[in-house]
């Protein structure tokens, strides 16, 4: 950057250019002067010489001779006319060079106004402040660029974070609205089941009393007269009391159910094997009829009673 010093050096080079120019101008006019011969105004003087004839007469008391005739007299030859002198004067002989009268190369022409330091120094100043300002312009708007893109992604991430706190609790809600649901089937399928050992303990009750007044259960008219053979009469009959034949199976088809139970008679499951002729109707009838009839016959039949019971269940109406 240029300062004021090197400002100063230039200035100084500057008036030393001008004043050596100035002196080379004087030498050259010195050099070429030359003496101009006088010359005055108005036109030459032209002169003629005249003699006079009575001046060379001899006197009239001299004694006469023979005269002898005097030969013509010249005219006087008048003078050369002098040649006007010329007004121009003649060609100065061209000098010679000599080594301090060289050509010099011609230098550029200096600026005829030489440049106020201080009003240079003043304009670099102002032009360093406007540079600097917009600069801090700028950077400045730079700055009000960025924070505008921060407040934008804070903004952007608020509503991403609000969006997904609304997700996580409509799957809060979801959740817990499933697990009420849960819970009241789960209580609905216990008081079904309750109120189905109830109803089962009911019965027993009532078989028991009756039990004790007739010796041996009733049978079909078969020639199965054991314990077993009386236990799965009892659970056909509990089974057919719930059930309501639909009218694609026919009478006196047989399905085979596989039961589960625990002891008491109350059913776990119940679910009819894949040999089993009923169609899809008459299977769903059968399985909800074991399960209606819960608990199954247990008292009376402790010795021969199967946590997983395999029933042919015959096709009757009641």
């Amino acid at each position: 950057m240029e300062t004021r010093a090197d400002q100063v050096r230039a200035f100084v080079y500057a008036i030393g250019l001008h004043l050596l120019i100035l002196v080379v101008m004087v030498a050259g006019m010195f050099w070429t002067r030359s003496s101009t011969p006088v010359s005055v105004a108005g036109p030459p003087i032209e002169a003629t010489l005249v003699m006079d004839p009575d001046a060379f007469e001899l006197p009239s008391k001299a004694p006469a001779k023979a005269a002898t005739p005097a030969p013509p007299r010249p005219e006087p030859t008048p003078p050369p006319r002098p040649e006007p002198e010329e007004t121009t004067p003649p060609p100065q002989p061209v000098p010679e060079p000599r080594p301090q009268d060289a050509q010099q190369q011609q230098q550029p022409q200096p600026q005829e106004q030489v440049p106020d330091p201080a009003q240079v120094e003043q304009e670099r100043i102002e032009r360093i402040a406007l540079e600097r300002a917009e600069r801090e312009r700028e950077q400045e708007e730079r700055r009000r660029q960025e924070q505008i893109d921060l407040t934008e992604r804070q903004r952007q991430q608020e509503a991403e974070e609000r969006q997904r706190r609304a997700e996580q609790r409509r799957l809060e809600r979801e959740r817990q609205l499933a697990d009420i649901r849960r819970q009241r089937a789960e209580a609905e399928e216990a008081r079904r089941r309750e109120e189905q050992r109830m109803a089962a303990l009911d019965k027993a009750a009532a078989r028991e009393a009756a039990a004790s007044s007739a010796s041996p259960p009733p049978g079909n008219n078969g020639t199965d007269t054991s314990l077993r053979a009386q236990y799965a009469l009892a659970i056909q009959e509990a089974i057919l009391r719930n059930w309501t034949r639909p009218e694609t199976v026919p009478l006196g088809q047989r399905c085979r159910i596989r039961i589960i139970q625990i002891p008491g008679g109350e059913v776990i499951s119940a679910e009819v094997d894949p040999s089993c002729p009923f169609d899809a109707l008459g299977r769903r009838s059968v399985e909800a009829a074991v399960l209606r009839a819960a608990p199954l016959p247990y008292q009376g039949f402790e010795s021969v009673f199967e946590r997983q019971l395999n029933l042919n269940f015959q096709a009757q109406d009641r």
